[in-house]
């Protein structure tokens, strides 16, 4: 029997607006290859079609248990904010813009920054936020009715991942990497999502590590409160980088790996995701039908969806619609 009596949860979102004129004067202070935003190519690369806006909604219609919708942000706000905070506050669902500044106090020295990895890291430190919480990204989408016991049970977090070897045990892989350097130049500092989820679990002492997706993550609070009490160290190196770094630990896979290490974890090896980092028309279609026929997936991410071209953009925002109506 699964009890979550008095669990109270919130949602976090991570959002930042690159068509703010602002904001792109202020990285591009930082950069030593600065951005040219007069070029189109760069622009659309940069260019989003109101993802938060749908991941803000998808919460609130399948999360209706959510007490909380934190939107993280450097100074900034979606144009029909009011409009999103009226949705929220019809199923009791306060929606709350928390500035970086907020989650930077006594390192604002660190800020202005631009890398995610860093601002996750800081999320905790939201100071109404509840001891059980779940960090969405902004092109993370629920579209199917949740309930708590998805994310937590027991007032344990569900991890969702399968467990993995690192890639230096990976006897293919390096011979793969060795013939790949020999016709193309290996870039050893590039960062990458599943390297900085290796690191998180290296430094807990893991001979492997369990490889999270692209699915909204459940943490507890007082998990990374203790740790950063007791490194505090840590937690200063993964929140100095203005710009991703390939020294720092992803903090939500950190968190699984703590509590895995300290037995207080629920482990789903089903993602009940579907992912889309490319956009043939045709394989769009599929993959939407086979989200409605396989009543297991409950969350999608769309990577980069303007590349998609328009009639499929068309097709995907159709059908993202259809499943948000009726809030």
């Amino acid at each position: 029997m699964h009890t979550n009596e008095n669990v109270v949860v919130d949602a976090v979102i991570t959002w930042v607006d690159s068509a703010d004129v602002v904001w792109q004067n202020n990285i591009n202070k930082y950069l030593e290859n600065k951005i040219d935003w007069s070029n189109n190519e760069t622009v659309n690369s940069y260019h989003s079609i109101n993802e938060i806006e749908i991941a803000i909604l998808s919460i609130i219609k399948y999360a209706p248990f959510v007490r909380n919708i934190f939107l993280v942000t450097d100074n900034q706000k979606p144009t029909n904010i009011i409009s999103l905070k009226q949705e929220a506050t019809k199923s009791n669902i306060n929606l709350e813009i928390i500035d970086h500044k907020v989650i930077f106090k006594d390192n604002e020295s660190y800020l202005p920054t631009f890398n995610s990895c860093s601002i996750i890291t800081a999320l905790y430190k939201i100071p109404t936020l509840s001891e059980y919480f779940i960090i969405f990204n902004d092109d993370t989408f629920l579209m199917r009715e949740t309930k708590v016991e998805d994310f937590f049970i027991n007032k344990l977090p569900v991890i969702r991942g399968r467990w993995d070897s690192y890639y230096e045990d990976k006897t293919i892989r390096k011979l793969a990497v060795k013939l790949k350097s020999i016709f193309k130049k290996i870039d050893n500092e590039k960062t990458g999502y599943k390297l900085a989820q290796q690191k998180s679990a290296k430094l807990l002492g893991f001979k492997k590590y369990l490889r999270r997706d692209h699915t909204p993550v459940s943490m507890r609070k007082s998990t990374i409160e203790e740790y950063f009490k007791l490194n505090p160290n840590f937690l200063d190196n993964n929140i100095k980088y203005r710009f991703r770094n390939n020294s720092q630990f992803i903090i939500s896979s950190l968190s699984n790996h703590l509590e895995i290490k300290n037995k207080t974890f629920i482990l789903e090896d089903n993602f009940n995701l579907s992912y889309f980092q490319s956009y043939n028309n045709l394989k769009i279609i599929f993959k939407l039908f086979w989200f409605d026929m396989d009543k297991t997936k409950k969350f999608m991410c769309f990577q980069s969806l303007e590349s998609a071209n328009k009639k499929t953009l068309k097709y995907i925002l159709n059908w993202i619609q259809k499943k948000l109506d009726k809030i």
